[in-house]
């Protein structure tokens, strides 16, 4: 049988066919797609021997993947996106992959700080040693910017530092360290009807999945106010909201509106609260935190502690969970097992949920946080 014939009849290889099929005398050559570097790990060290993790391919279209508990990495597994933190003993495995090119070997690496459970393994003081206001550190955040209304139907502007654009005033930042090291997001009114702000994420520069946590923040109460500390899915360009995944560790809207209007609660009329909700595909959940003497215009801590399929919620103390939600109990598709997620600080002005500002709307209103910090499990 002749070459073209077997070819006809089904016999698969991999390669380019030069010649042959054709004429006497010819031949056949074998191409083999070239097979890529393997991705490769570099750290820089956060705190008490946790580290911020990088995965690198010198091939510039393709994808890397990875898993975190020594299992084989395919092109199922969570797709490396920006530098998470590692602060528990595991084995990482990569490879990267790209159309035309052959997988690339996988790269393995263990890690074995041997972290005890509540050691503190990363966090942003916001300290600030100049007399001045200081720009956040942008090796930990960036920021959302425009007035696209966000999905919320939101109605400020998000000003980057030192931002120029339209409504936004280099001259006096939305978001700034101050001298004694806490973070201010100010929401302002330059005009009437112009509303600025700020959003800052860490989106790109830092990321984790599982640990606890937390940031001590004052809020302000004021009609049209939407202040929130949450988080989402590191792979929201590729599996976007809600599928990528929406944690939400503080919400709040004006403190004189009782959560929800719903009798039984256990928030009464004059009683001040605080939201905490997760998201996913079909999946949603949330209730305020309310309590006798609770004011979210002072200082507390808002805290989430994420184990595999669990995710729990806390004010000021982490021994009093006040909201579980639990992969085993819900319904929808559970997101959170997928991969790290970065860290969002903004302060909203206007939208569905809070409404418009009005005559009794404070102007400028601030988001003032005293540190973001994370935990070992």
């Amino acid at each position: 049988m002749r070459m073209c014939e077997s070819l006809s009849a089904g016999i698969l290889f991999l390669g380019t066919l030069l010649s042959g099929c054709g004429g006497s005398g010819g031949s056949t050559q074998i191409v083999t797609p070239p097979v890529l570097a393997a991705p490769t790990v570099s750290t820089t060290a956060a705190q008490n021997g946790a580290e911020l993790v990088s995965l690198s391919t010198p091939s510039a279209g393709a994808t890397i993947y990875y898993t975190i508990d020594g299992s084989t990495p395919t092109a199922s597994s969570p797709q490396y996106i920006a530098p998470f933190l590692v602060a528990s003993n595991l084995t990482l495995k990569a490879i990267a992959t790209e159309s035309g090119n052959s997988p690339s070997s996988i790269t393995s690496q263990q890690f074995a700080a041997n972290i005890a459970s509540g050691t503190l393994v990363w966090s942003d003081e916001f300290t600030n040693s100049a007399s001045n206001n200081a720009q956040p550190n942008p090796l930990v955040w960036t920021y959302d910017t425009g007035n696209s209304g966000f999905g919320n139907s939101e109605l400020e502007t998000y000003c980057a530092w030192g931002s120029t654009a339209t409504s936004c005033d280099a001259a006096n930042p939305n978001a700034y360290a101050d001298p004694s090291g806490i973070l201010h997001i100010v929401a302002r009114n330059p005009s009437v009807g112009v509303y600025t702000s700020a959003r800052m994420k860490t989106e790109g520069l830092f990321s984790f999945q599982y640990g606890r946590i937390e940031a001590k923040i004052q809020v302000p109460e004021s009609q049209g106010m939407w202040p929130a500390f949450w988080m989402l899915g590191d792979n929201i360009n590729t599996t976007p909201w809600p599928a990528c995944g929406e944690l939400d560790i503080l919400e709040h809207i004006d403190g004189s509106n009782t959560p929800f209007g719903v009798p039984g609660n256990g928030a009464a009329p004059g009683y001040d609260w605080t939201q905490s909700s997760v998201h996913g595909t079909n999946l949603n959940g949330g209730a305020p935190y309310t309590t006798a003497g609770f004011s979210a215009a002072t200082w507390h801590t808002y805290g989430m502690i994420w184990t595999k399929g669990q995710i729990q919620y806390y004010v000021d103390d982490p021994t009093k969970i006040y909201e579980t939600f639990d992969a085993s109990t819900m319904s929808g598709t559970w997101p959170f097992d997928s991969g790290p997620e970065f860290v969002i600080l903004n302060l909203a002005v206007g939208g569905t949920w809070p409404g418009s500002p009005d005559a009794t709307t404070t102007f400028p209103s601030e988001l003032q946080v005293d540190y973001v910090r994370v935990y070992a499990n």
